[in-house]
């Protein structure tokens, strides 16, 4: 049986997470979360870009795995570069 390996160490960095990564999407351009509410649904969806059932705040699944990946990765390099400019303030 596979373990659940998805804990935080901290529990309360969540939200702070969340707010970044729909930051990092809408810097790169991708419709997801209250973004994707704005815009002009009947035209992405025939472009492909969005499915054409309704859009849930969280949802994710019309984004390639490419892009999903380079929100984490932008997450990732930003909170590295956040932990080098605190330990240089020390």
């Amino acid at each position: 049986m596979a373990k659940n390996n998805n804990k935080k160490v901290v529990p309360e960095s969540g939200k702070a997470l969340d707010v970044l990564k729909y930051e990092i999407a809408a810097e790169l351009g991708l419709p997801v979360g209250k973004q994707a509410a704005n815009m002009n649904v009947e035209f992405a969806t025939e472009l492909g870009s969005l499915p054409s059932h309704p859009i849930k705040e969280d949802y994710w699944g019309h984004i390639a795995s490419r892009d999903a990946g380079a929100v984490g990765g932008t997450i990732t390099a930003r909170l590295i570069k956040k932990a080098e400019e605190m330990m240089l303030n020390l």
